[in-house]
């Protein structure tokens, strides 16, 4: 990786008069955006489509993508979708997503695109889930939880449908068949309109950097299909189940409640399942960042049933057995190890023996100066943050930190007050870190009320807008400025100089009076 700088914005973050970000023209204007400031990444957080909470860490599948994001315009565009339909849809531009209007309009015009769908677009539709074997299942799933009330797939009556025998999954097939080809077209608009994006961002020599949530949700066509890699009861459900220990995020530690891997049998079939899932992540995104990268080594399993993650355990992970079947399938892949939270030897060794690029965040870095996040300590190796999506912003965390972390924090950059904000950002653009990533709220200056999450809490997140003309050419000037400064981006071609005008030497170009 070169030296560079990008910005994180999730999709749903983009502006829209749809209520929630797209894949059409306001993505495309971000790129050009980011273009303009001299970014050479687009950091972008999991698209599959959002489950509890509405997060994109708690998706009902690895593979698919999530519906909303399909841009309605383009529908249009295709004649299947009506302008007094489009106005319907529309909603106020605001700076929070409003989850459920989203849902309500969203939903009812899609289906109302799906009943228009013939001829070229239905065959292109049936070549997708031909070469992607994964949407059959994914689309029965999305179609019986619909049909059983959208209750999870563990608690559906049919039990043979519940185990996923082949004699009830065909009977359901058949039985849903409609539903579930509504739920396959949809998967065809998302990533027909993903990799026209994708071609556009790539074409102003950006990249997108993408998140690999380590686990996956229980209630997801993943489990549901292919419980065989996870710990399960003969009822689908966990014994044990994945979070962290108490931390500097949480007190009480945080509950994810995803079914723990089956890592034995992973290994033993040689970890075809993680194989499939990084080729579709690689069809999304140019680099990868494995969240929550320590688990790799060990990871926090907890009793099934505790009402906080205290009460869990470290138990031993697949390590550079799994690290080194990705890395020799996928040579090409950039990986980013998101390696925080509670780290040992082992963890640090890991990382150094895959070779990832770990992450260093300025805003966790100012406690002393043996801090390993403050840039002096940096190795060249890494990605620097201001903060991730689970941090305040840089003006939020400045405004809330702690009087002795705000007083080193001053003294290290120089500045005080409004000023550090832009000091953090100048302080990452100038480490010696390969890559450089900035919250797009950080160059704003947004504070805490525009941050993405907050971990522990389960509701109000992943709501933040980003509204019309903030992403302004102005913003992007200056950006660049600070990038082009610190090495992360070539200079722009200086204009031509116009030529002098011929004039008579004896008159110093002065016409002569008649």
């Amino acid at each position: 990786m070169k030296r560079s700088a990008g910005i994180l914005l999730p999709i749903f973050s983009l502006p829209s008069r749809y209520g929630i970000g797209s894949l059409g023209a306001e993505a495309r204007a971000f790129a050009d955006f980011l273009h303009a400031a001299g970014q050479s990444w687009w950091q972008i957080l999991p698209v599959g489509p959002a489950g509890a909470g509405d997060s994109p860490y708690a998706s009902f599948s690895t593979f698919a993508g999530n519906a909303w994001f399909i841009d309605l315009d383009l529908l249009a565009e295709k004649g299947l979708l009506e302008p007094a339909e489009l106005e319907w849809a529309r909603l106020p531009e605001g700076d929070r997503i409003d989850y459920p209007a989203v849902r309500e309009k969203r939903d009812r015009l899609l289906r109302l695109a799906f009943s228009r769908v013939e001829g070229q677009e239905a065959a292109e539709a049936r070549a997708f889930t031909e070469r992607n074997p994964w949407v059959k299942e994914y689309a029965l799933y999305c179609a019986a939880k619909e049909h059983f009330g959208n209750t999870p797939w563990y608690e559906w009556p049919d039990e043979g449908l519940r185990q996923h025998e082949a004699g009830a999954v065909e009977r359901w097939r058949a039985e849903l068949a409609e539903d579930a080809a509504y739920h396959t077209c949809v998967q065809h608009w998302f990533f027909s309109q993903w990799e026209d994006l994708k071609t556009y961002v790539n074409s102003l020599g950006i990249g997108l950097i993408g998140d690999l949530p380590i686990y996956v949700s229980l209630d997801s066509a993943d489990v549901w299909s292919e419980r065989r890699e996870f710990l399960l009861d003969r009822e689908g459900k966990p014994e044990k189940v994945a979070g962290v220990p108490p931390d500097y995020f949480s007190e009480d530690g945080q509950l994810w409640g995803n079914p723990l891997y089956d890592w034995e049998a992973m290994k033993a079939n040689g970890f075809g399942w993680w194989i499939r899932r990084v080729e579709g992540a690689s069809q999304l995104f140019d680099a990868i960042r494995i969240d929550h990268f320590r688990g790799l080594e060990s990871y926090w399993a907890v009793p099934a049933g505790s009402e906080t993650a205290k009460t869990g355990a470290w138990e031993k992970g697949p390590g550079m057995d799994l690290l080194g079947v990705l890395k020799s399938w996928f040579p090409r892949i950039t990986y980013i190890a998101e390696d925080l939270g509670i780290l040992t030897e082992e963890v640090h060794a890991l990382r150094e023996a895959s070779g990832l690029p770990g992450m260093r965040v300025l805003e966790f870095a100012f406690s002393g100066p043996d801090n390993a996040y403050l840039p002096h300590n940096f190795p060249r190796n890494c990605v620097c943050y201001t903060g991730t999506h689970d941090n305040d912003t840089a003006a939020g965390w400045y405004a809330n930190a702690e009087d002795r972390e705000k007083a080193f924090a001053e003294q290290y950059l120089g500045v005080s007050g409004p000023e550090v904000r832009t000091a953090l950002l100048r302080c990452g653009q100038r480490s010696v870190a390969e890559l450089f990533v900035a919250q797009m709220q950080d160059y704003l200056g947004l504070g805490s009320e525009s941050r993405l999450n907050v971990p522990g809490i389960a509701l109000g997140n992943w709501r933040w807008r980003l509204g019309p003309g903030q992403a302004s050419e102005a913003l992007a000037a200056e950006i660049r400025a600070m990038t082009e400064v610190y090495g992360r981006c070539e200079p722009l071609p200086e204009a031509p100089k116009a030529e002098p005008e011929d004039r008579d030497e004896n008159t110093n170009g002065i016409e002569p009076q008649e």
